[in-house]
């Protein structure tokens, strides 16, 4: 008795990901990008800003003229926008282009409504989008110390994850769409709290005589250290805030987004509360194009 010999399917092997887009070459977006062109991937991108431009030219980097062209030459595109009306019109581009094996990662702060309604306009055009938000600075993301709170499609996850190695240290698959972003709230929580916490000590120490420089050094290998300490505590010397890696009026949206989160779950947040009235007077002392660590710079002229 004979038997048919049993045929066996091999699994179409994967393509990697070898083109990337930048949208937005701000000061996260610009490191980002020079990370990716180190790490071996073909980077175009584009930002409004002709000046950003240029520097992603000088980075390796190949400029598009807009969202739809930069669509249309990539595998993927990593956003970094401002705000909510950017990535809608973004949106609206990159669906335009028919590049239906087009995968899209948000990496910015902004509510989970808005992401949601990008991520079903995409979708409906066989455009997967994921939210992956980052936690770090800019001065963090030169040194690729970024890690990634993705969330979405697990399967497009796992398949860029040699992007995300391009310009992070750690990614963490959070699971379903919007959860990313959820953890990026609660880490920005921290920040806001732990931010305004190092320029208390750091203004303590320097009314007794003690360079902050030399508290950083000191205060970061103890218990009361944190990432906010060794990140921002070198800034708050010698108006370090001018040059920024997170910008004042930039955080204030972040600071809303916490806000009405904690509304929305009626979390109390006392802390969190406490440092609100602290960027908003750095807002009016004139430091919104300043590096949030000029809070500092409020908390001493209110003591002086």
């Amino acid at each position: 008795m004979s038997t048919a010999p049993k045929t066996t399917r091999t699994a179409k092997p994967t393509v990697p990901i070898q083109r990337v887009g930048m949208l937005g070459v701000g000061i996260m977006g610009r490191a980002m990008a020079a990370n990716l062109v180190k790490a071996g991937f073909a980077v175009s991108g584009y930002d409004p800003d002709a000046k950003a431009m240029k520097r992603l030219k000088a980075a390796g980097g190949a400029p598009c003229a807009n969202a739809g062209e930069l669509a249309s030459t990539v595998d993927v595109i990593i956003c970094a926008l401002p705000g909510p009306e950017a990535l809608h019109s973004a949106v609206q581009q990159i669906a335009a282009c028919g590049h239906r094996k087009l995968l899209v990662v948000e990496t910015s702060t902004l509510d989970i409504a808005d992401k949601t309604a990008a991520r079903d306009a995409l979708q409906a055009q066989g455009i997967v989008m994921l939210d992956c938000p980052l936690s770090g600075t800019g001065a963090q993301a030169v040194h690729k110390d970024l890690t990634v709170y993705a969330s979405g499609s697990k399967a497009a996850i796992k398949k860029l994850k040699p992007v995300f190695a391009g310009f992070s240290k750690n990614c963490f698959d959070l699971g379903s769409f919007g959860n990313g972003m959820k953890m990026k709230l609660m880490a920005n929580l921290l920040v806001a709290i732990h931010n305004v916490s190092t320029a208390e000590a750091l203004l303590l120490g320097q009314r007794w005589g003690i360079q902050p420089k030399d508290a950083v050094k000191v205060l970061s290998d103890g218990a009361g250290g944190s990432r906010m300490l060794q990140v921002r505590g070198p800034l708050m010397q010698d108006q370090g805030w001018d040059t920024p890696t997170m910008k004042v009026g930039i955080w204030q949206k972040d600071m809303k987004l916490i806000a009405a989160a904690l509304a929305d779950v009626q979390v109390p947040a006392p802390l969190f509360a406490a440092t609100v009235p602290v960027y908003n007077a750095a807002m009016a002392l004139g430091h919104a194009e300043h590096d949030t660590a000029a809070v500092f710079d409020v908390l001493s002229r209110m003591s002086s």
